[in-house]
């Protein structure tokens, strides 16, 4: 029986292939770094939290991210700049919200504003109110 050969890859001794890795990858997973050094991270520094309040451990195995980069953080989380528009007033006791055309994936939606109060759109948050 012939045995396919693929090109780039490497014949383990188990018979199993392996995909070489591109050189950036190889030589990043090569580079140790003496113990005690921190590369580039401050020791006692404070993580900034995220919308999503994701903050790692010191020893987080996913903090290795930010080893040689600083964690940017957009302090204008969306769902404040939403809360800041003021309710959209409707005449009807309809609204109709597609989340400003394009596509954005956000679909038609049409609210209902029988009862009193504002109501959001489900997809982007814009809150609708029947105008009295």
């Amino acid at each position: 029986m012939a045995s396919l050969v693929l090109r780039g890859a490497v014949r383990l001794s188990s018979g199993a292939r392996m995909g070489l890795l591109r050189p950036s990858c190889a030589a990043r997973e090569t580079v140790s770094t003496p113990r005690g050094c921190s590369r580039g991270l401050a020791s006692g520094a404070t993580e900034k939290v995220t919308h999503t309040g994701q903050v790692y451990e010191e020893k987080d195995y996913r903090k290795v991210r930010f080893i040689d980069a600083k964690k940017e953080v957009n302090p204008h989380f969306a769902i404040d700049l939403v809360a800041e528009e003021p309710p959209i007033e409707v005449a009807s006791s309809t609204a109709c919200c597609d989340g400003g055309g394009g596509a954005l994936g956000h679909p038609k939606v049409y609210i209902n504003l029988d009862q009193e109060g504002p109501h959001p759109c489900g997809y982007c948050g814009l809150r609708f109110v029947k105008k009295h």
